[in-house]
C-alpha cells in the first residue's frame, strides 16, 4: 500500500504496480467467484475477472432479459451461468451486484448459503450501512467488503477493454478469516480498476448519494435545464442553448478538465470567459452549498434511505419511471440534443 498526497492529505492508495495481477490470480486461485446480477456493474466486473484469468460464474434469474444478455455475452448454462441460488452454493466468494431493491428481496436466499469462511462482496454501501430499512445483517463468520468502481459498470468495461482502469474505492467491514484485505485488493485489481483507494460502507454510500443526487446527476441536470430554459426564454434557438448548455460541456470542455484540471481551463480560455467564470463560480458555490448540505444530511441520517426502498418498493414504479423518462426524453430540450447528437460528424 502507498501514502499518496492528494491535495496537502495523505491517502492509503493501492495500485497495479504494487498489487500485480499476477499477485491477484495467486491469491483467489482456490475460489470460485459467483457475480450475482447481470444488470449494472455485474457485466463488466464479470467480463473483466474472466478474461484476467479468474474461475467465475454468474447467478442471474432465468428467463429475465439480464440472461438473455449473458448469453449473449459468451456465458453457458450449465457452465458458467446458473439460477442466483445455484451460483450462491457453488461460490466461496458472493458479488452481490443486484440493485438495492434486489438485494433486499434475495437476501434470504443468499444468507443461506453464506457459510463460514465465504466471502460477501458489494459495489455499495447501500445494502450493509442501512441494515435497518434492507435487514442485510451478515453472518459474522464470514468476510464482508466492498469494491466500488467511480464509474458505470460500461465505463468499467470499455476502460478495461482499451487497456486503461477506472479507480475504485475498496472496504472491509468484517475480517472474518483474516484474508480480508488481500482478497478484497486482488478482487479489485481483477475487475479492472486503475488505483484502489480507502474508505469505509458508510463513507462509500454517503459520497454516492451525495454524488448521484449532486454534481454527477441531479444537480447537473437541472443546472442544465435552469440555463436552457433562461436561453429560450430570451429568444434564443434551441440550437444555440442547447449548444452553449449541454454540447460544449459534454464534447469538448469537461474532457480538457479532465486531461488538464480547471485551473488549466481557466488559463487557456479567452480572458472574457477566464474572468467571467471565476467571478460566478464563488455565485454559484453560495447558491448550492445549503442544498448540498441538506442533501448530505438526508443521506446520512437514513431518510433518504428510506424513501429510496418505499417508492422503488411499489408495484407501480417501473411504469411510473418510465412516464418521468419520457416526459424528460420527449422535453424540447433533450428533443434538440437528439437532433444535435444525429448532425455530429460520422467517424
Amino acid at each position: 500500500m502507498a501514502i499518496i498526497n492528494f491535495g496537502g492529505v495523505d491517502e492509503n492508495v493501492v495500485t497495479r504496480e504494487e498489487f500485480p495481477l499476477d499477485k491477484a490470480r495467486e491469491v483467489l486461485k482456490d475460489e470460485t467467484i459467483a457475480v450475482l446480477g447481470y444488470g449494472v456493474q455485474g457485466p463488466g466486473q464479470a467480463l473483466n475477472l474472466k478474461d484476467n484469468g479468474f474461475n467465475v460464474i454468474v447467478g442471474q434469474r432465468k428467463g429475465s432479459k439480464t440472461w438473455d444478455k449473458a448469453v449473449a455475452d459468451g456465458w453457458e448454462e450449465g457452465v458458467n451461468l446458473f439460477e442466483i441460488e445455484e451460483a450462491c452454493q457453488k461460490g466461496s466468494i458472493l458479488q452481490y451486484l443486484l440493485s438495492d431493491a434486489g438485494q433486499i428481496a434475495v437476501w434470504p436466499t443468499v444468507k443461506k448459503h453464506l457459510t463460514a469462511g465465504k466471502t460477501l462482496y458489494f459495489s455499495h454501501g447501500f445494502g450493509l450501512t442501512y441494515k435497518s430499512h434492507t435487514g442485510i445483517i451478515p453472518p459474522e463468520d464470514v468476510d464482508v467488503v466492498l469494491v466500488a468502481p467511480k464509474g458505470s459498470g460500461t465505463s468499467l468495461r470499455r476502460l478495461f477493454v482499451a487497456g486503461k482502469g477506472l479507480n475504485s474505492s475498496y472496504a472491509i467491514a468484517q475480517d472474518a478469516t483474516g484474508k480480508a484485505k488481500d482478497k478484497v485488493v486482488a478482487l479489485g485489481i481483477g475487475v479492472g480498476s486503475g488505483y484502489l483507494f480507502e474508505t469505509t460502507f458508510e463513507k462509500e454510500v454517503y459520497s454516492d448519494l451525495t454524488g448521484e443526487r449532486g454534481i454527477l446527476m441531479g444537480a447537473l441536470a437541472g443546472v442544465m435545464e435552469a440555463q436552457y430554459e433562461l436561453l429560450r426564454s430570451k429568444g434564443h434557438s434551441p440550437s444555440e442553448a442547447f449548444n452553449e448548455t449541454v454540447e460544449e460541456l459534454t464534447e469538448s470542455l469537461i474532457k480538457l478538465v479532465a486531461e488538464n484540471g480547471m485551473d488549466w481551463m481557466f488559463a487557456n480560455c479567452s480572458t472574457t470567459a477566464q474572468r467571467g467564470a471565476l467571478d460566478w463560480k464563488n455565485k454559484f458555490k453560495e447558491a448550492v452549498q445549503p442544498v448540498f448540505g441538506e442533501l448530505y444530511e438526508e443521506v446520512a441520517s437514513g431518510r433518504e434511505a428510506a424513501h429510496v426502498i418505499a417508492i422503488n418498493s411499489q408495484d407501480d414504479y417501473r411504469e411510473k419511471l418510465e412516464g418521468e423518462l419520457k416526459e424528460l426524453r420527449e422535453s424540447e430540450m433533450w428533443q434538440a440534443g437528439a437532433q444535435v447528437r444525429s448532425l455530429r460528424p460520422k467517424a
